[in-house]
């Protein structure tokens, strides 16, 4: 696999989320990642997920008994020719098994060692069990989202698990990357989703401070509070996305929907009367459907989008044209992001549990 992270070699010890996401993200820059897999995944979560786990693509996979002191010489080898590894235990695991950061950088002094967990290595809740939804809600992401006559929605596993957990953990990892391949000291990587989610709303808490924010969900310009930017239904059941903050886009999105010029049109500078305005919007996009709208606004500066299901984004004509999903081993799923001109990562397959044992012995001369 060519990428901008083709010679960087990486172990991952198996797991669920954001530390296998971090992982894919690696590998899908260039990196060489072994996944250390347990001799059984065990038919729970964690066994439903398993090999098919897209997560895990591009990966090479050998099962170890990390209880058994042949496999763990393995694992030391593996570490100790690593630049980065990957663990995403409670705190005190790696320790207990002889695999802590003061044993690996015995090992290997210029070890990048990321930690991926949800509430940190240190803190009061440090040891204790959770999930995207506890560690989106301990921040006040979760608070912040959805209407305000309504539940806080999560919004999947997306924000916490992935966006405050493993993109944070992969650019942590690279930034420490850096410093190892100029210094030659290597360094513990904590990446918490409580920490990386938090970072998240850095912009929303600067809005809140001037006030251009305020500390209610579903009253603001961004969290479906401001009718020009809300999701509507359509005649067919199906949603239209409406995005028109600025001007020259709420215009654009008047003149589409056929409102431009009509004095009855409630005037959006005036909070008080959003109410009256999303009405207003909801009756006009409600009369038609979503493929009709779609023909008005595809390609004009309203900042209307369709709002597609999973399945129905795979075959949307700009991502389509832009290569966003791509089909491998017959599996359609997400391509390689951020894109590089000279060095494109690439998608490459799921490995099977235990798959490259044999060679990735032999690189290790056991």
């Amino acid at each position: 696999m060519a990428g901008p992270l083709q010679g960087v070699r990486v172990v991952e010890f198996a797991g669920l989320g954001p530390g296998p996401f971090c992982g894919m993200l690696l590998a899908d820059l260039g990196a060489d990642v072994v996944r250390v897999d347990r001799r059984s995944r065990g038919t729970g979560l964690v066994g439903a997920l398993g090999a098919t786990s897209l997560l895990d693509r591009g990966k090479r996979s050998i099962a170890l008994d990390l209880k058994d002191d042949a496999d763990l010489a393995v694992v030391r080898a593996l570490v100790a020719r690593s630049d980065v590894l990957l663990e995403g235990f409670r705190p005190g695991v790696m320790e207990r098994l002889g695999l802590g950061p003061e044993q690996a950088h015995e090992l290997n002094p210029a070890l990048v060692y990321g930690r991926m967990t949800g509430w940190g290595q240190t803190g009061p809740l440090a040891h204790s069990a959770g999930h995207d939804i506890g560690y989106i809600a301990l921040t006040g992401a979760l608070g912040a989202t959805g209407r305000p006559d309504e539940r806080p929605a999560p919004a999947l596993n997306l924000l916490g698990d992935f966006g405050g957990g493993g993109v944070f953990l992969a650019l942590g990892a690279v930034a420490a990357l850096l410093h190892a391949r100029a210094t030659g000291e290597g360094q513990v990587v904590d990446a918490a989703i409580v920490d990386g989610t938090a970072v998240l709303t850095t912009m929303i808490h600067g809005m809140l401070d001037t006030g251009a924010w305020t500390d209610a969900r579903g009253a603001n310009l961004l969290d479906t509070g401001a009718p020009f930017y809300d999701v509507y239904r359509c005649a067919d059941g199906t949603f239209l996305a409406v995005g028109a903050l600025e001007e020259q886009f709420y215009a654009a999105l008047l003149t589409g929907l056929g409102l431009a010029g009509d004095p009855t049109v409630p005037d959006r500078a005036d909070v008080a009367a959003w109410p009256a305005l999303r009405a207003r919007f909801a009756e006009v996009i409600g009369s038609r459907t979503r493929a009709e709208w779609w023909q008005v606004f595809a390609g004009t500066d309203a900042c209307v989008a369709p709002a597609w299901s999973l399945l129905e984004a795979t075959t949307d004509e700009h991502n389509r044209e832009r290569g966003v999903f791509v089909e491998v081993d017959g599996v359609v799923q997400p391509g390689v992001a951020p894109r590089f001109s000279v060095t494109p990562g690439s998608v490459g397959g799921v490995p099977a549990v235990g798959q490259h044992d044999a060679q990735v012995r032999a690189e290790l001369g056991m």
